[in-house]
């Protein structure tokens, strides 16, 4: 395994990562809801950044099995990743012209950003069996993950200082601070991706012939692979029940600022408990980890489920600002815990010989699922006119997950792919 490459393919993830934290989830949605969308009714910016969110998933959802296809029949991941990324990152530097009651423009950088951020990293995705040995490859990969949340996290932190102390840095007000942070994670993601852009060798090989587009290409591979999975019962259960809980845990990550905005909670309190919740993550990841060892990865994965519920009913109470950091201190306790233990249940689940095509449909159908959460938040919202109403609503994705998971027999599901492979 080459070192050098292993270290430049992670620090793209310690790059991009920074749009996940500082755009999509902490600093975006306070500068949208106090900036962009001022002078709108509280309650209807906060159901436009839902519907944001929405659209944006459901256009990755759509192109991703197409960018799929061209990542497998084509020799030029590299030259698709870096435009999906140049988008992403232009898109995050033109934020930061965003100004009062700019909602409909900061609306259309974040789907436009989103989409080159998902986009880019299935191309990134593709490399990694590639530039990781097959001894290495969950090493790689975890390390990855890891880098990411690092990078990410550094970034908000820094960007935090400079909205919360602005003066420090002679930058004349929060609000401008707030548009220098975007810009800077543009920058940032750019200057982390160099190293694989510069470093990262593409397979020598010629692109694979094919008599179809790639539009049919990719149809064909979402409708084949959803026949099959039918014949998969244990599999199929668990992947209905992986939509709604996931779908519930995705409309928190985004929703979460926003929400605590409009229910009063400060700014600079809210992008700090974003930060706290990154870091709290990371050891609470590996602590779920060695509990599914304990008492098995289903039952650890319930408990994640179970204080989720929790924290979206605390969340309807949450009226103060130490209220939201021991809600993000609970979301770093099982976040982590719950995407990983989700993937590896999934996986032992899965033929052998069909790793690569049902993680595929794995994540095309996750990001389906998770439009229904951030449209439900928002529509609740926007109808009530209560956001409170709102984060209750997706009480409902994690109770039928629950439901629907107890019914999961892993082990039978693992003897039901056994089976199929010898067929």
């Amino acid at each position: 395994m080459k070192k050098k490459t292993v270290r430049s393919w992670m620090l793209y993830d310690f790059g991009n990562s920074a749009f996940s934290t500082t755009i999509m989830a902490a600093v975006l949605p306070v500068f949208y809801y106090d900036v962009a969308a001022v002078g709108l009714d509280e309650s209807l910016a906060t159901s436009y950044w839902g519907y944001s969110q929405s659209i944006a998933v459901l256009i990755v959802a759509i192109l991703a099995p197409f960018l799929g296809a061209i990542s497998d029949y084509s020799a030029a991941k590299k030259k698709f990743l870096r435009f999906f990324a140049f988008m992403g990152m232009i898109a995050s530097v033109l934020l930061g012209f965003v100004g009062e009651g700019d909602y409909i423009f900061a609306s259309l950088l974040l789907i436009i950003g989103t989409i080159g951020f998902s986009s880019a990293n299935i191309f990134y995705d593709a490399f990694l069996p590639e530039i990781a040995d097959e001894d290495d490859i969950d090493k790689v990969s975890s390390n990855g993950f890891a880098f990411g949340y690092i990078g990410g996290g550094i970034l908000l932190a820094i960007n935090l200082l400079m909205i919360l102390k602005y003066q420090w840095f002679g930058i004349p007000n929060a609000t401008v601070a707030s548009q220098i942070s975007f810009v800077s994670v543009g920058i940032w993601w750019f200057i982390f991706s160099i190293p694989l852009l510069k470093n990262v060798k593409e397979e020598k090989k010629k692109p694979i012939k094919r008599d179809k587009s790639y539009l049919s290409i990719g149809f064909t591979r979402v409708t084949s692979t959803f026949k099959e999975i039918k014949q998969y019962k244990q599999l199929l259960i668990f992947l209905l029940a992986f939509w709604m809980y996931n779908d519930g845990i995705s409309t928190i990550i985004k929703m979460a600022t926003i929400y605590g905005r409009d229910i009063g909670i400060d700014k600079n309190s809210l992008i700090a408990a974003l930060l706290i919740t990154q870091f709290v993550g990371i050891p609470f990841t590996f602590l779920f980890g060695w509990i599914a060892k304990k008492i098995t990865a289903k039952k650890a994965l319930l408990i994640t489920l179970y204080i989720y519920i929790g924290i979206v009913i605390l969340g309807y109470f949450m009226t103060t600002a130490l209220h939201f950091y021991l809600l993000a201190v609970c979301v770093g306790f099982v976040q982590g815990g719950a995407q990983s233990l989700s993937r590896s249940i999934f996986g032992r689940m899965v033929p052998a010989d069909k790793h690569g095509e049902f993680f595929g449909f794995y994540g095309i159908s996750s990001k389906f699922a998770a439009i229904f959460g951030p449209f439900l938040f928002a529509l609740v919202g926007q109808l009530t006119g209560s956001s409170r109403l709102g984060i209750v609503s997706l009480v409902v994705f994690f109770v039928i997950g629950i439901i629907l998971l107890r019914f999961v027999n892993v082990e039978k599901g693992m003897a039901e792919a056994k089976i199929m492979e010898k067929k």
